[in-house]
């Protein structure tokens, strides 16, 4: 999966992606980093959301296990620290250092869910927020999942077949607050920007997710 996201790095950003483009839709304006916060990106790919951190003068750190999509992340947002890391181990932050944590469309490749939801609530202070996006299980129990091609060869990404449940319970258990849940549909808007994405139409697309570490 790791040789998967390096080789996908390159042109991940111009490949069409109904899901990748709901979720710059919705997940980032969930988010809406105000100047001077502390921003955790769990997960942050080729730092597109990072970019947006910077230019509302957020402070951005992202973590990833590719170094691949960092060194793009690297280019899209210079402004913003920058570490490779396993989300599925401890995170490699101070403990209470931020004041929101995004974790955007990286939920189908966690090995430890339970881990990950506690090592996220640990690297929030007290009252702080996390905004948690998912590829909708809806769909990835039907067999989607992460894919791209290259050079005539389709690469295939896996997914770990958690159940909304599952997510919203982890987040019980690690022990966040006001856990706010949205499921967001394939619409014509999306349709117009990604053509392919009029397959999704009705079709529950994004699981989007708030919550807040009790103060």
């Amino acid at each position: 999966m790791r040789d998967g996201y390096d080789r996908w790095a390159r042109t991940y950003d111009g490949t069409p992606n109904p899901l990748v483009a709901l979720d710059r839709r919705h997940t980032f304006a969930a988010l809406a980093p105000r100047a001077g916060e502390r921003v955790l990106d769990a997960g942050c790919g080729t730092g597109a959301h990072l970019a947006r951190m910077c230019g509302a003068r957020a402070r951005g750190v992202g973590l990833d296990f590719s170094r691949g999509m960092l060194s793009v992340a690297k280019r899209s947002a210079p402004g913003a620290g920058l570490a490779q890391a396993d989300l599925n181990a401890e995170f490699p932050v101070r403990a209470g250092a931020f004041d929101a944590l995004l974790s955007s469309l990286v939920s189908e490749h966690l090995r430890d869910l339970r881990r990950f939801f506690a090592e996220a609530h640990a690297a929030l202070r007290r009252g702080g927020r996390l905004v948690f996006s998912a590829f909708h299980p809806e769909l990835a129990r039907a067999g989607i999942e992460a894919n791209f091609s290259e050079d005539g060869t389709e690469y295939r990404l896996g997914a770990e077949p958690y159940t909304v449940d599952d997510y919203l319970n982890g987040m019980a258990d690690a022990g966040f607050a006001r856990i706010e849940r949205r499921d967001f549909l394939g619409d014509d808007a999306l349709a117009a920007e990604v053509p392919a994405s009029a397959k999704y139409l009705g079709k529950p697309l994004l699981l989007l997710v708030q919550a807040e570490r009790a103060a």
